[in-house]
């Protein structure tokens, strides 16, 4: 059956997008949901009229989108999991420590829902996630789990310890 998109549907299309779907998808899916309407003469009708309104929204969104990419690009994100003997996270890195990890470094609000994580990500290190920001534009995130922290947190309390040896033997000396 012919229906109108009246919002983006993944594998479908656009808005204003005339695709064909099984009549299911249509009735317990995409019209409950007010995501499409039957293309008849008069929804098609309308269509025409609304074609340039939705033209302008298309070229906002595509814009925002290259917007996004070009904030995000080449950025890396740090992502904190505890890390077990030999690099392994206990439990993994779930989509919202990535949106979240992107947003406190980034400053950048990301739906976890666009994030494409190709398979668990469980040991510490570093990875990359795919971000699909608006059909065909997509991202790649450079992710560093987990060690880095460690390493950081390590050499402070080396530093730390190395610091207070020396105000000792400091006051030792003064002595």
């Amino acid at each position: 059956m012919k229906v109108i998109l009246l919002t983006e549907v993944p594998g479908k299309g656009g808005e204003g997008d005339v695709v064909e779907v099984a009549r299911g998808f249509f009735n317990n899916y995409l019209g409950p949901q007010k995501k499409a309407v039957l293309a008849t003469a008069g929804n098609l009708k309308q269509l025409e009229q609304r074609r340039g309104n939705i033209a302008k929204r298309e070229e906002k969104r595509i814009a925002d989108a290259e917007a996004l990419k070009a904030s995000l690009e080449g950025k890396k994100v740090f992502v904190d999991a505890k890390v077990g003997e030999e690099g392994v996270l206990f439990g993994s890195v779930t989509a919202a420590m990535i949106a979240d990890a992107v947003k406190a470094e980034t400053g950048v609000e990301i739906d976890r829902k666009r994030l494409d994580i190709r398979k668990a990500i469980k040991t510490a290190g570093a990875h990359t996630v795919a971000l699909n920001i608006y059909r065909d534009i997509h991202v790649d995130l450079q992710l560093t789990v987990g060690a880095e922290v460690a390493e950081e947190e390590t050499e402070e309390v080396e530093a730390v310890e190395t610091e207070a040896v020396e105000a000792e033997a400091t006051e030792e000396v003064a002595e």
